[in-house]
């Protein structure tokens, strides 16, 4: 009798623990594509942070222009990220996924600066050494 009653309360843990907590909505933003906003959520959080005047100079609502360019709407943002929000493991794999995203483009912008800086250096250094030579050839002609 006790393993009947073990397995009956295990099958009903195992069924509740697959239990929606959220209905699937009718529009749902995929998977891959929520990816996408969120990382462009989390670039625009931070350029807002740093560049708020910037981008009302130029008349940029960058949460508009995120749902413009995903061609999505705010409803359905909010129903789809309340969606995933409610499943936290895949949740946690789209924002570590969109971790790993960003800290890729960090890592790629940071060699293409230090590529632009040593080129800068470089161009510097070639005008000095024209400069030099410039001064060089007039200092002569002056003396002769």
């Amino acid at each position: 009798m006790k393993h009947i009653l073990f397995l009956v309360a295990a099958l009903f843990l195992l069924t509740s623990c697959a239990e929606e907590l959220i209905e699937k909505p009718d529009n749902l933003i995929p998977e891959d594509k929520m990816v996408l906003i969120i990382k462009e959520m989390a670039i625009v959080n931070a350029a807002k942070a740093t560049n708020l005047g910037k981008l009302r100079e130029n008349g940029v609502e960058p949460t508009s222009f995120i749902f413009e360019k995903f061609e999505i709407d705010s409803a359905q943002y909010v129903d789809s990220d309340r969606y995933y929000a409610s499943k936290p493991l895949r949740y946690e794999n789209m924002y570590k996924e969109v971790e790993s995203d960003l800290e890729e483009q960090r890592l790629k912008l940071e060699a293409e600066k230090k590529i632009r800086d040593s080129l800068s250096i470089a161009e510097k250094t070639k005008q000095n050494i024209e400069i030099k030579k410039k001064d060089s050839v007039s200092s002569k002609n002056v003396q002769k």
